[in-house]
């Protein structure tokens, strides 16, 4: 269990930090000596202490000795790779990892809150840290060759989230590994349903997911919110390969256990797979026309990120909707009007209020209670602020960087929304451990006193942020 925490401890505590480095302009001939004579397979660019690239025994490999170039003459900066990918110091350990599977990459510098470099990370430095580790899971999906394999990965996460929610790592960085893991496992059963079955598939599209999957705030409950956006010129038999890849992907993702939509909000249904300028004319209906259905909808729309395909669609996309809300507010003060709809669950003299009767008698259910208000009303003031990327805490650090939100009321909203988080993944956990399906409801009983007192003013802080939101749109002018 402790070696399982070393993935969620800041990346200083691991990187070397004795980093030889170098200069673009300096003789190529020289740095190849220094790294034979301190036996070293990689040398960080500098400029001013700041990383911008590096040079590997890789590098003096393919492109000098295999082209037949003469090294005297060149400058690391002829072959050196630019830009070096980075992380902060004070990120966790998994965090270098994933960044490291995603890019297909060895290192990553280490920086500090400058950008100066501050030592160094690789693959091999995580290697040996323990084999059972989010990391050897990872590889087992990068190496999954069937959806047999990704079906028994998939139940391993799960496994491996009742494990590490024992372990007191922030609930953040369970987030963040449960969505890191599932974009694997997705990402994966595309390449291998690629490599199988649809070789001539047209690259001009996007997957996406969205709602929390699209801000990487999944927990044990969670379903499919995905959609196929594909390129306006692509012909007839090429949007049906695109169908038929859809169809077959949803089918796939299912079959591994990834459970379906019951709204059917997935890509193999064909209001949710359309071309760029489809999509364009869809989201003009729903935020021309805010009914409750439509903002339910463009919201959840609106945590669009790509998962696996061309960005640019997301872009695109994300662009057409700040031009429309900036000029047409309704949609958005509808929007933040939606997340004032479910009051909190405090009564009389500060008691929660629970369900009376049927099976969740003494439950709250506790995405309804505040994890719903925080983050839609951190969503609509990200939309306002026309800057949708992100998780909640990186809207809600972007709010108060812009001096939307004031320094201690993001640092409240943050607090408040980890608790919260935090006891709806503790309910999951219990329902899995007695057998029953994982949801959204909390047992109060279950509380001890200080957890109970802690729910008490998380709760309180989203009802003062409800008002924050009814104040700040000005939503009385909304009428009903």
């Amino acid at each position: 269990m402790a070696e399982d925490n070393h993935f969620f401890r800041p990346v200083r505590d691991f990187c070397r930090q004795q980093v030889v480095t170098c200069e673009a302009d300096d003789a190529l001939l020289e740095v190849v000596r220094t790294m034979r004579d301190r036996s070293i397979s990689s040398v960080v660019v500098v400029r001013e202490g700041m990383p911008e690239g590096i040079f590997t025994d890789r590098d003096l490999r393919n492109k000098v000795v295999a082209e037949g170039r003469a090294p005297d003459g060149l400058r690391v900066a002829d072959i050196m790779n630019a830009p070096l990918w980075t992380i902060g110091e004070d990120d966790v350990l998994y965090e270098a990892l994933y960044r490291m599977s995603r890019r297909n990459i060895h290192r990553l510098a280490v920086v500090d809150e400058a950008g100066a470099l501050a030592g160094i990370v690789t693959d091999t430095d995580i290697l040996r840290l323990q084999a059972h580790s989010p990391h050897q899971l990872v590889l087992d999906i990068e190496n999954a060759a069937s959806l047999d394999d990704l079906r028994a990965l998939h139940a391993n996460i799960q496994e491996r989230v009742l494990h590490l929610s024992a372990t007191g790592i922030p609930v953040r960085e369970i987030m963040k590994l449960i969505a890191g893991l599932n974009d694997r496992i997705q990402v994966r059963l595309i390449q291998i349903l690629r490599a199988d079955e649809f070789a001539d598939l047209p690259d001009s599209f996007a997957f996406v997911v969205m709602g929390s999957e699209g801000r990487s705030e999944q927990t044990l409950s969670t379903d499919q919110d995905n959609a196929i956006i594909y390129d306006d010129a692509l012909g007839p038999d090429e949007v049906a390969r695109v169908e038929a890849f859809s169809r077959a992907l949803i089918d796939a993702l299912i079959s591994i256990g990834v459970p379906p939509c019951p709204g059917g909000i997935m890509a193999k249904n064909a209001d949710w797979r359309r071309s760029l300028g489809d999509w364009r004319s869809e989201l003009n209906l729903w935020l021309a026309t805010p009914t409750p259905e439509n903002v339910m909808t463009g919201s959840m729309f609106m945590d669009l990120r790509t998962l696996y395909g061309d960005p640019a669609f997301e872009l695109a996309l994300k662009r057409h909707i700040y031009a429309y809300t900036r000029d047409n507010p309704v949609f958005l003060m509808r929007m933040a009007q939606n997340m004032t709809r479910f009051a909190t669950p405090i009564g009389w003299f500060g008691r929660l209020k629970v369900e009376k009767d049927g099976e969740h008698r003494g439950q709250v259910d506790i995405k309804k209670a505040g994890i719903f208000a925080i983050t839609d009303g951190i969503k609509s003031l990200a939309l306002e602020a026309g800057r949708l990327d992100g998780s909640t805490h990186d809207r809600i650090e972007m709010l108060a960087a812009e001096g939307v939100l004031g320094e201690r009321q993001a640092a409240d909203l943050q607090a408040s929304f980890d608790f919260l988080v935090l006891m709806r993944l503790r309910g999951q956990v219990e329902a899995l451990r007695q057998g029953r399906t994982p949801d959204n409801y909390i047992a109060v009983e279950t509380l001890n006193a200080m957890e109970q007192g802690e729910l008490k003013l998380a709760l309180d802080g989203v009802a003062q942020f409800q008002e924050f939101i009814r104040k700040h749109f000005r939503l009385h002018l909304l009428g009903n």
